[in-house]
């Protein structure tokens, strides 16, 4: 499944978006979702809830499918 997330602001961290895209409730359980599940950012193997996430990337997560980040 692709989904496409806008985002109002110039960045978003990978624990947020995944709390905004309703995969995880909190920053904890994005932790361990992310020790748990495959996620890719522009093809690169991510871990850090931390990552910054800017227009134009793509996230490809292991289970929920993909993300096209774009700017409103």
């Amino acid at each position: 499944m692709e989904q496409e997330v806008k985002l109002h602001t110039d960045e978003i961290t990978l624990g947020q978006l995944l709390k905004f895209a309703d995969i995880v409730g909190s920053g904890g359980e994005a932790r361990i979702f992310l020790d748990e599940h495959k996620v890719l950012v522009n093809g690169l193997p991510e871990n850090r809830r931390g990552r910054k996430l800017r227009p134009g990337d793509h996230i490809d997560i292991e289970g929920v499918g993909r993300i096209l980040l774009t700017k409103v």
